[in-house]
């Protein structure tokens, strides 16, 4: 009978003491050294997720030292000297499809540190990535770049060339991060596109990647 009892007893501690299925999001602070889940955009914000169904990208994301934007390796854009992505903390996010669909990558980068130095740094890179896409066809003759949005904080912009690409990049120096969103595709004999782009403004989706920055670093855009 007591072992009955205490067989009892230890049911109701252990229904007590089970996590929860599901964690709280990542938030920074504390967990400042890597990118928090809720630094990324939803799928359904992204383009062409009613086709792909894009995956959540904190589930794909893996660590990314010294990582470039997309349309760097595309350029061929010169990596800089004393790089500062090389003492970031980054992370990206790639999501794959047969050649002639869509292809998605983001990314996000946040520099430690206090915010009046760390976020004049991420505003360098940004102000540099935006320079550098301008020279794009200088690099390489092969792509055109138009840039369709430029402010101080956000830029986006379509290449033209062997692959059709979707910029988007955005900073945020509050919480000196920035983000990165960028779909491509190769196009068909005809110079068409498998599946067409859809008509989406460029800042709904520039907007889709820097909100959850604000969400992520807490007290970094105010109320």
């Amino acid at each position: 009978m007591l072992r009955v009892m205490l067989a009892g007893v230890l049911v109701g501690v252990a229904a007590v003491v089970t996590p929860p299925a599901a964690a709280e999001p990542q938030t920074c602070p504390p967990t400042c050294d890597e990118i928090p889940d809720t630094a990324w955009p939803e799928p359904w914000s992204l383009p062409l997720n009613s086709r792909y169904h894009w995956p959540r990208l904190a589930d794909v994301a893996q660590p990314a030292p010294q990582s470039r934007f997309k349309f760097e390796e595309l350029c061929r854009t010169p990596r800089q000297r004393d790089d500062p992505r090389d003492y970031a903390v980054a992370a990206k996010a790639v999501v794959a499809h047969p050649d002639g669909q869509w292809q998605l990558q983001a990314q996000v980068l946040h520099w430690r540190g206090q915010t009046w130095h760390s976020g004049d740094v991420a505003n360098q890179v940004f102000v540099a990535a935006v320079a550098a896409l301008e020279a794009c066809q200088v690099t390489a003759p092969e792509f055109s770049p138009s840039i369709t949005t430029a402010q101080i904080d956000r830029m986006a912009a379509v290449i033209s060339g062997p692959q059709v690409v979707h910029q988007y990049l955005v900073v945020n120096p509050a919480n000196a991060s920035i983000a990165e969103l960028v779909l491509w595709t190769t196009p068909g004999a005809d110079g068409v596109p498998l599946v067409r782009w859809p008509m989406v403004p460029d800042e709904r989706v520039l907007e889709a990647i820097d909100a959850p920055l604000c969400g992520a670093y807490l007290g970094s855009c105010g109320s």
